[in-house]
């Protein structure tokens, strides 16, 4: 049987499972882009807080990419991942998923279809 880990979140202080320290299995946040590192002397984070760092900070990286600057992007250099993140790769809009521009960065090109966040 596999047992988790307990940890308390250093952003809200609340509990929640991190990975699973018997079979092997990678953790939920494996899932999720690696785009940055924990503050110095920080621990984990809770799956909410977790998403909520990576949401700001990918913000930050697409508000400050341009057309020129999309190609060759470093998201497009991280590991791919067939796991989409609802509200990071994508959302539901009237029963219609509708990719984000992180999800186009990270694939790293444009596909010519006039999609709504293209960043190229």
């Amino acid at each position: 049987m596999a047992k988790q880990k307990i940890k308390i979140c250093s952003a809200c202080e609340n509990q929640f499972s991190c990975g699973d320290s018997v079979s092997g299995k990678s953790c939920w946040c494996n899932d999720f882009p690696p785009i940055f590192e924990l503050e110095t002397g920080g621990d984990c984070l809770c799956p909410t807080c977790f998403k909520q760092s990576c949401l700001y900070r990918i913000e930050q990286f697409v508000a400050e990419t341009t057309p020129e600057t999309a190609v060759n992007n470093k998201a497009a250099l991280l590991p791919k991942s067939t796991n989409l993140i609802p509200d990071l790769d994508y959302y539901v809009e009237n029963g219609n998923y509708v990719f984000t521009s992180w999800y186009h960065l990270k694939r790293g090109y444009c596909c010519q279809n006039g999609c709504r966040h293209c960043p190229y």
